[in-house]
């Protein structure tokens, strides 16, 4: 089962079809050129950038942490990062961003999506 971050992020080239990348995405189904942003596996860090395609997988599927962000292309990965970085120095004055992210996640919650494995 994916975990979504309620708030998702989403880029603006991903926006018109978020919603069938995401129905895909929890399908098991190849998207093309689509990169999710997740909290990190290591702790030690704050996020991951990977291709969706690697949700393909039935055990990165199962272990995948909360995804944060949804994105066509690596580049509009690479400006949600830094977006999600600013709001987090311009609300925090910090870099602590895996800390800010788990607080609103914990917060808001985050929305269970069935998947197949």
């Amino acid at each position: 089962m994916l975990n979504w971050y309620k708030n998702l992020y989403i880029g603006d080239n991903a926006k018109k079809k978020s919603k069938k990348l995401i129905h895909k995405i929890n399908q098991g189904a190849g998207v093309i050129d689509v990169y999710v942003i997740a909290l990190a596996v290591n702790p030690e860090n704050s996020l991951e950038i990977f291709s969706a395609n690697l949700l393909m997988q039935s055990a990165l599927r199962r272990n995948c942490p909360t995804i944060i962000g949804l994105a066509k292309g690596y580049e509009e990965a690479l400006e949600i990062i830094e977006q999600i970085v600013n709001e987090v120095y311009q609300e925090t004055g910090t870099a602590e961003i895996r800390t800010w992210l788990e607080a609103r996640i914990e917060k808001n919650g985050r929305k269970k999506k069935r998947s197949r494995t």
